[in-house]
């Protein structure tokens, strides 16, 4: 009886590690079939992400051998120096859009090392400063003729006009930008002004000369050239006036900067040199003065540079103009002459006046370079006088 009892109480005993046995194996089976699940699972994302990749490397490539702008190592983009020496010291075009400031800001900066790190040819700036047309233009086209790498010509026009000229003249694209010019006024000191920042960018720009429309060349390119180049000072004229055209035009509101013993009248034509045109373009406490008490009847144009350099920088300067002009008949304007008045008699008496004038410290009868003013009518026997008289 015992024996049975024994048998009865081990039953369930097998069944219990029966049950567990059953539950330790279903674990391991889920387990199992949970890693080879992962396994897949991951095994088919990689791929996915994979063929992806290769499909989007290889559209890439494929845009880039049909397109010629995208830059990828199958075919490199051309490489651009935006910092390049050449643009920097010779501006290729005068067309800009940097207002008067920041032009006069960037004129205004003067190397403190010296020499150039570039083989400079020293040039002379032609700066024509009109009202429009430039009727003489044939005549100082072929002026230029053939000297292209010793001058740069800039023109200043009324805002809206376009100067319409061939393309293989000197003056195409030569138009700065520009804005009106008031006669008598000090609008006329800042298109002066503009000018000259605009021509300072060209670093090989040595010499500067304003000239109107009415203005001609009395002497071929090679002299004036060597003249301007080879001189030690300036040419601006600035003289004492003790009248009411000069000293009457003075205001004592300009004290105590300005003194009436250093007020100075002269020709608005000017040719200065690089060292003045920075000057006078990074100046801008004198020219404040003048454009807030030198109004009519007093002329900023001819007492403002005057007076700044008689001031500042007279050691630099010859006190005289090469424009030759007649004032003669008197009034607020100078003598116009027309094609009538044009013989080679006349063109002579400019250029052998019988004046002497001083030129480097010795004296000289070669005292004008240019004359003013001329009529659109001296335009042809002008012409015709070019390769007997100003031999050009």
């Amino acid at each position: 009886m015992a024996r049975n009892r024994g048998d009865k109480e081990e039953g369930p005993e097998k069944l219990m590690g029966l049950l567990k046995l059953v539950q330790i194996l279903s674990l391991l089976v889920i387990f199992v079939a949970g890693v080879i699940l992962g396994l897949a699972t991951s095994s088919h994302i990689n791929h996915y992400f994979t063929s992806q990749a290769q499909l989007f490397l290889t559209n890439n490539i494929a845009s880039a051998k049909l397109s010629d702008n995208n830059c990828t190592v199958v075919k490199p983009c051309e490489k651009v120096d935006f910092l390049n020496m050449e643009r920097f010291v010779h501006p290729d075009n005068v067309i800009h859009s940097m207002t008067d400031d920041q032009v006069f800001w960037r004129a205004s900066l003067l190397p403190q090392k010296k020499g150039y790190p570039f083989d400079r040819v020293p040039k002379v700036a032609f700066m024509f400063l009109t009202r429009g047309p430039l009727p003489l233009l044939p005549l100082w086209e072929r002026f230029f003729r053939g000297h292209g790498q010793y001058f740069s010509i800039y023109v200043h026009t009324p805002h809206d006009y376009v100067l319409n000229v061939s393309s293989d003249s000197p003056f195409y694209g030569r138009m700065i930008p520009s804005k009106d010019v008031e006669w008598g006024s000090v609008s006329l000191v800042d298109a002066e002004k503009r000018l000259l920042a605009n021509a300072l960018l060209d670093f090989s720009n040595e010499r500067f000369v304003l000239l109107s429309e009415s203005c001609i060349p009395i002497y071929n390119f090679p002299t004036v050239y060597k003249y301007l180049i080879r001189s030690e000072y300036s040419f601006v004229e600035s003289y004492d006036e003790p009248t009411r055209y000069g000293r009457g035009r003075y205001s004592r509101k300009m004290l105590p900067d300005i003194h009436l013993y250093q007020w100075r009248k002269g020709s608005q034509w000017f040719e200065i040199q690089r060292d003045l045109a920075v000057y006078i373009v990074s100046d801008t406490k004198y020219y404040t003065i003048f454009k807030k008490y030198c109004r009519p009847a007093c002329y900023p144009d001819e007492h403002y540079i005057p007076t700044y350099l008689n001031m500042f920088h007279g050691s630099l300067n010859s006190n005289r103009s090469v424009t030759w002009v007649d004032w003669s008949i008197g009034g607020p304007h100078p003598a116009r002459y027309g094609g009538g008045n044009i013989t080679e008699d006349f063109i002579q008496s400019i250029r052998n006046n019988g004046t002497q004038c001083s030129y480097n410290s010795e004296m000289t009868s070669v005292c004008y370079l240019f004359a003013r003013k001329f009529a659109p009518s001296a335009l042809v026997p002008l012409l015709s006088l070019t390769s007997t008289v100003m031999e050009f």
